[in-house]
């Protein structure tokens, strides 16, 4: 068997490590998206965890998960929905605790929704946020086929970041950020 001699020209490939998500959802239907975008997009190592409570709990749910587990990950995400919490106090824990969040107002499914349309228009709360999105998919009952959506990510993309929201703290309705968590899930 012949040996070649490693060139100084040749370097042995190296594939970058993907970043590790930790999500931490408000509910079900975000886990299902984020679980279905993990295992299409196949990118980061995307881990989802439901916590119910306010945005500030699942940013303090988040930190102990990270603080006291023995995975490491290099981004953590809280997803949560604006209903009638106060996010300034969930934007200070999480600015602190050195936590992301991904912000819908008034709910998760604007996002979804943003997946077939452009909306604008204030949403008063779920109730309303559904009734938009059974027009696209019928039946919606907060169980979800991701395969649905992910056709339409960029378009949902652009129309998040169209919406003009950045910054979380605005209490814009309708606004989301997911559309950030789902570009570091992309690796975007």
């Amino acid at each position: 068997m012949i040996r070649r001699d490693p060139s100084p020209r040749r370097r042995p490939a190296r594939r970058q490590a993907a970043d590790r998500i930790l999500a931490v959802c408000c509910g079900n239907t975000e886990k299902q998206y984020l679980d279905g975008l993990k295992r299409v997009a196949r990118v980061v190592t995307l881990k989802t965890v439901v916590k119910v409570g306010s945005p500030e709990q699942l940013v303090g749910y988040a930190t102990k998960l990270r603080d006291n587990g023995s995975d490491s990950y290099d981004q953590i995400w809280c997803v949560v929905d604006v209903d009638d919490f106060d996010i300034a106090k969930a934007l200070l824990a999480a600015a602190k605790a050195r936590v992301s969040l991904a912000v819908s107002n008034p709910c998760f499914e604007l996002w979804l929704i943003l997946h077939f349309a452009d909306h604008s228009a204030h949403l008063a709360g779920y109730k309303q946020a559904r009734a938009v999105l059974e027009k696209h998919v019928p039946g919606y009952n907060k169980e979800l086929d991701y395969s649905t959506f992910h056709p339409r990510i960029d378009a949902a993309i652009a129309r998040a970041k169209a919406l003009g929201l950045v910054d979380p703290s605005a209490t814009v309705n309708p606004s989301t950020t997911v559309w950030r968590l789902v570009e570091a899930a992309l690796n975007r």
